[in-house]
């Protein structure tokens, strides 16, 4: 009988030992996250403003979480391969994907099908920038405001055209934006790459453009272009005598968002552990003045903020994106 009582005693206590096993291994390896290199995966080609953007926080990134984190680029399918290709990766923080508006807020909306699901498998980690745009026209248009662009416009329909960096990209759907916020008929002129279409606008071939500061910044300064409005809620630091857009069109945004998102699937932990550090990258003095001069807006919040605008981009996306009936080619 002693030996029986023994027996259900150690019986219970293995029990209860590998129970807290099982509940404590994988708390115990989310905590020892990261242990090897992690992969932070750019959707475009080396030099663009992704890229330029994902090697600027790299390092202070891979300071503060102890392990090397390596930029592997991965351009095509306006953002498509790179995101497939973390949305079947394994859910372990590993890899991770710097995010443009394309996986997840407009290619749903511009292509028949994606080869992951937009929704389900990539989870958002934290913001990182807003990419800011300006809208800028030919030096010799007679208009110095957006009210007179907008009246100039309504006078002389099918006139005005709008340059962008190819169908279906940020600069393209700001435009179309601008277009149905102000009521007025401008025809969109896609070239491929934001340098082919400031040539043609400087050369007045085309009108204007909403493209990213970073792209048009020395032409405003050296004065080839007129800038008059920038496509932030608010206005720039960097350029702070020329008004935002919403101004003079109420809660106009058409500066596209990055972010870095994870495989679903990934632990919460670490997640969280990839926020904070994130976030911390974002505060940095240093870090700030690059990303600023480039005319970025850093920005950071948690991983359920990042979800949540997610999904209002992606609704305002999906109106423009309809309303205009473009595809991506």
């Amino acid at each position: 009988m002693k030996n029986r009582i023994q027996t259900s005693k150690t019986i219970f206590f293995c029990a209860v030992f590998f129970a807290f096993i099982g509940v404590g291994l994988p708390s115990l390896f989310a905590q020892t996250y990261p242990n090897k290199p992690i992969k932070l995966v750019v959707p475009f080609a080396p030099g663009g403003g992704a890229d330029i953007v994902a090697r600027t926080i790299s390092q202070p990134l891979s300071q503060l979480l102890g392990q090397p984190l390596v930029i592997e680029n991965k351009p095509g399918g306006g953002g498509t391969l790179a995101a497939d290709y973390v949305a079947k990766s394994p859910a372990d923080g590993y890899i991770l994907l710097y995010t443009t508006p394309g996986p997840q807020m407009t290619n749903p909306y511009l292509m028949d099908k994606l080869p992951y699901n937009p929704v389900t498998d990539l989870t958002p980690v934290s913001q990182v920038v807003f990419g800011a745009s300006v809208l800028v026209v030919n030096k010799n248009l007679p208009v110095n405001n957006i009210k007179e662009l907008i009246a100039y416009a309504k006078s002389n329909p099918g006139k005005i055209s709008f340059a962008s960096s190819g169908i279906g990209s940020s600069s393209h759907l700001a435009g179309e934006l601008f277009k149905s916020r102000a009521g007025i008929e401008i025809f969109h002129v896609p070239y491929r790459g934001s340098g082919l279409a400031l040539q043609d606008i400087i050369g007045g071939n085309v009108s204007m453009a909403i493209d990213s500061l970073g792209a048009y910044r020395s032409s405003i300064e050296a004065g080839s272009l007129k800038v008059l409005g920038v496509a932030t809620s608010k206005r720039l630091s960097v350029l702070p005598g020329v008004p935002a857009i919403s101004e003079e069109l109420p809660g106009f945004e058409g500066s596209p968002v990055t972010y870095i998102s994870v495989r679903t699937g990934t632990a919460k932990s670490t997640i969280d552990r990839l926020n904070k550090e994130v976030n911390q990258v974002l505060k940095m003095p240093e870090v700030r003045s690059q990303l600023t001069t480039l005319g970025l807006i850093p920005q950071g919040n948690t991983s359920e903020e990042m979800l949540q605008l997610i999904r209002s981009e992606s609704l305002k996306w999906q109106h423009v994106i309809e309303h205009s009936g473009a595809k991506a080619e």
